[in-house]
């Protein structure tokens, strides 16, 4: 395996206790993915934050976003005989699933790319009614024009599915709803228009006949899509194996559309690969990794919340360097750069 990624000397960049919990009934588990934009000069992060609750003795609480996005607490008896805890992440209770952790989206500035800090004039995103009742994870940011897109993974009881919200200045959103329904998730779309429509990547799922595969959909509005293909399934034996999925908005490049990706083995390893499609027709894979690009290598790569992870979902792009952002063992944020000639070099036709 060749990893040709230019890890920051003092990764990570972003640790837990860098931020401070939401509310004084949170604890921040981790820091997770985020999506990565440019605004005003500065480069912006949203940053998954998953958190859990302060726990009271004799109970389980887990925590649930209510419809204006307020925390709201559940305390579950431990000896009640319709809690199922077994699960350290999902817990059963009566006839309905919750997770131990949500999470939210916070929004981070930096003149440098590589220190990051809040302001107070970008509040944080929280899930908001019933399909995002546990949270709003993985974000992926495209710029359009004058105006940003949000893509991101709404949780609830009901499924997992694309949301989406848009912005021009990071204060005022625009909500879009659920725009690919469950169960879906990774959805990056691109910056440009193709032939007039609007393209997108995305990730739904089959527990049964299929799999976890990288889908490529159109729309008029980018908000009604249809016209899905799949483009990229899983390779056995591969850093691919068993599930693969988008990551940033895909680059364009004189060869073709590059986009880099996350692929993950049975035993859960996470690396990252690469995808080149036609600049006409983005549902023509041109060349693709055999090897990963990126595996997880480093201590807080492989021990941390869940270790032996690196995903990504943003990156800037300057000239022929991509500046990414990675989450590295689902706890914390780093940052690393790649050669766009270098990474078409590494590809199979």
């Amino acid at each position: 395996m060749t990893d040709i990624a230019k890890r920051y000397k003092q990764n990570p960049i972003l640790s837990p206790s860098d931020l401070r919990p939401s509310n004084a009934q949170m604890i921040i588990e981790c820091l997770l993915n985020p999506g990565a934009f440019t605004f005003n000069g500065k480069i912006g992060l949203l940053v998954r934050v998953a958190e859990r609750t302060v726990q009271k003795d004799g109970f389980l609480s887990v925590p649930i976003y209510n419809a204006v996005g307020k925390v709201e607490i559940l305390d579950i008896k431990l000896d009640d005989p319709k809690l199922n805890a077994s699960d350290a992440r999902v817990i059963k209770y009566d006839v309905t699933d919750y997770l131990t952790t949500i999470s939210h989206l916070r929004i981070l500035f930096s003149d440098d790319g590589i220190k990051f800090s809040e302001d107070v004039y970008y509040p944080p995103l929280f899930g908001e009614g019933a399909y995002e009742s546990y949270g709003i994870e993985d974000c992926r940011v495209s710029e359009i024009e004058d105006t940003y897109y949000l893509t991101y993974t709404m949780v609830s009881p009901n499924g997992v599915g694309v949301g989406l919200r848009t912005t021009k200045d990071w204060k005022n959103f625009e909500k879009k709803g659920m725009i690919l329904s469950p169960h879906n998730k990774d959805c990056a779309i691109f910056e440009e228009k193709i032939n007039g429509k609007y393209y997108a990547l995305h990730r739904p799922s089959s527990p049964e006949l299929g799999g976890n595969y990288i889908w490529l959909a159109e729309s008029p509005d980018a908000v009604h899509w249809g016209n899905h293909k799949c483009i990229a399934k899983t390779r056995e034996g591969k850093f691919d194996s068993k599930r693969l999925g988008a990551g940033a908005a895909p680059i364009k490049t004189d060869q073709g559309w590059l986009e880099i990706y996350h692929g993950a083995t049975e035993k859960n390893r996470y690396c990252l690969g690469a995808i080149l499609l036609d600049l006409k027709d983005p549902s023509k894979v041109i060349a693709r990794s055999s090897s990963p690009l990126m595996e997880p290598k480093e201590e807080f790569e492989r021990k941390g919340f869940f270790g032996e992870v690196i995903f990504t979902n943003g990156h800037i792009v300057e000239g022929d360097t991509i500046k990414m952002y990675y989450g590295a063992a689902d706890e914390f944020v780093a940052i690393t750069t790649f050669s766009i000639q270098e990474i078409l070099k590494t590809l199979e036709h």
